[in-house]
């Protein structure tokens, strides 16, 4: 881990297990993927990739000219009814402060006019089909805290 002031951390990770998902219409996509990563007991992992569709999206920007730290004022949050097909789901499951799961996802999906809409996603519903590659990070020592500077909750890396 480089902890010098440069303003860059890394930890290196074995790749665990990886999961092809399945979520049905109507379900949560965010509430999906921690059950499994709680029955599984998966810590830490990453979304690889996810196609399908959404509705009743529910996502958040930093609006323009934002400076730090991100508070609620400096967000606009949108509620997209869709429905919407699923271009892009990106995001990793790093455990909170508290050990319980904790999932920072992004969104991109096309609406019927061929628009692309996107965000920080706090939650959707799976419309048609929803499936997701998800692959488990092997390390220790990060967890998602509440960035002061930043003022959102982001990755911290454990003191060696």
């Amino acid at each position: 881990m480089d902890n010098s002031n440069k303003g860059v951390w890394y930890k290196e990770y074995k790749q665990g297990r990886r999961f092809l998902i399945k979520i049905r219409p109507g379900e949560s996509l965010v509430r999906s993927i921690e059950q499994i990563a709680r029955q599984e007991e998966i810590h830490n992992a990453v979304v690889l990739s996810a196609i399908g569709s959404v509705k009743n999206v529910h996502l958040n920007d930093i609006k323009s000219g934002a400076k730090l730290p991100i508070t609620p004022a400096r967000l606009t949050f949108h509620e997209l009814e869709g429905p919407l097909e699923l271009l892009s789901l990106t995001g990793n499951i790093v455990p909170a402060e508290t050990g319980q799961v904790n999932c920072h996802l992004h969104i991109m999906g096309s609406k019927s006019s061929g628009d692309v809409v996107g965000g920080h996603m706090q939650d959707a519903e799976v419309f048609a089909t929803c499936e997701i590659v998800l692959v488990e990070l092997m390390l220790e020592g990060i967890e998602r805290h509440l960035s002061k500077t930043g003022g959102t909750p982001t990755i911290f890396f454990a003191e060696e």
